[in-house]
This record gives C-alpha cells, structure tokens and sequence, in this order.
C-alpha cells in the first residue's frame, strides 16, 4: 500500500468511560483496530477504552491505539514464527 493508497487520517468517534471522543486513524490502522476487536469479543469503545487506561499521559488516543495495532501485528507475527 503506498501512502497514496493510505490517504489522510479519518475521524472516528468513540465512547470510553460515558465520554464521546474522536480518534483520527489512518484506514490501514482503524480496519486492523477493528479486527482486532472482534477478534477478541470486544466492542470498538470497550477496546479503546482498556486502551486509553494503560496510555501515559504523554501518549494521545490515536498514537496508543496504532502502538497496539502495531504491537497486536508483532505478536502475532512471533506466534507464526
């Protein structure tokens, strides 16, 4: 995928703890965010939400989740080996 391909961030909105928020993501980084939800039983909101309790306070939203996006996609890079 080139950067072309990419295309600008997007806004998406989110509910973490009662409190709508938006994310921009980039689409790459929000499908893979949303696999991984589903992958794990989750909803979008309950996923960020354990997201955004284990950010620093130096980290924004949109960085920490394509961090566990990346992190996500490494691990199981490990697993197959």
């Amino acid at each position: 995928m080139t950067p072309r391909e990419i295309g600008r961030p997007a806004k998406h909105s989110l509910t973490i703890r009662g409190h709508r928020t938006s994310v921009s993501l980039e689409t790459p980084f929000w499908d893979e965010f949303r696999s991984i939800a589903e992958a794990e039983g989750k909803t979008l909101n309950a996923l960020a939400t354990e997201i955004d309790a284990q950010r620093g306070v130096e980290a924004g939203l949109a960085s920490a989740i394509r961090v566990h996006v990346l992190e996500h996609l490494k691990a199981r890079l490990r697993a197959a080996g």
